[in-house]
């Protein structure tokens, strides 16, 4: 299968939890960028709910005409060196024009998205992909990103639900987590990988290299053990 290189990055506290608001307040946190640059990933890769809190503009997209795209297709408004892609299923995010941003944004729905949502994306430059019949075809969507837009090494940077989304398809070459100098301990938060049924067996994965930020911080990438 081609896909690109796929490293999940991630800040957490000392307790695995990544709420941004949270990992803002601790000691660490300017190192995120810093080794996000190290890992060589132009395009990186978000969930809805990190795509509706720190990147969409507010409010929810309705179709006038419901009538699902029902087919796999894609559409390329730009060649560029790195995107900024979200995951959005169904089509319900809200975006400015995107003709002029210097990392662009590409959308990555399932076929049930509506057409008229297709056209919304098409009137803002956005580019957009359309794989699986009611969810996401997350593997499918990896080869349509390296054979299409030339997607050779990308960054899922979350949340939790899409982490783990691209653990258990087995699409993750690589686990890179920033550990920042702070603990969470409230109730319910989202840890880096979230939303495993209680029937999951742990994921084995195997130490690739430690590094010691002078803040406290402490970089650590993992390859999963297939």
């Amino acid at each position: 299968m081609k896909k690109p290189y796929i490293v999940c990055h991630m800040m957490t506290s000392l307790d695995g939890r990544i709420d941004c608001t949270m990992t803002s307040k601790i000691k660490g946190v300017e190192a995120y960028y810093d080794s996000l640059a190290k890992l060589d990933a132009p395009s990186t890769l978000s969930g809805k709910v990190t795509g509706m809190l720190e990147m969409a503009e507010y409010g929810e997209f309705h179709a006038t005409n419901a009538r699902p795209l029902g087919k796999e297709d894609f559409s390329k408004k730009v060649s560029t060196e790195g995107y900024e892609i979200i995951v959005d299923t169904k089509g319900t995010l809200l975006w400015r024009d995107d003709s002029s941003y210097e990392k662009p944004h590409l959308i990555i729905t399932s076929e049930a998205v509506s057409t008229d949502y297709l056209d919304y994306l098409d009137s803002k430059h956005i580019s957009w992909i359309a794989c699986g019949k009611e969810k996401i075809n997350l593997a499918r969507a990896m080869e349509i990103l390296t054979e299409e837009f030339a997607v050779s090494r990308l960054a899922v940077v979350g949340g939790g639900h899409i982490n783990a989304g691209f653990l258990q398809a087995g699409l993750l070459d690589e686990i890179s987590l920033l550990i920042g100098l702070g603990i969470d301990g409230r109730e319910g938060m989202a840890s880096v990988f979230d939303g495993f049924s209680m029937e999951t067996e742990p994921t084995a994965v195997a130490l690739k290299e430690v590094k010691n930020y002078p803040d406290g911080a402490i970089w650590l990438r993992y390859t999963p053990e297939n």
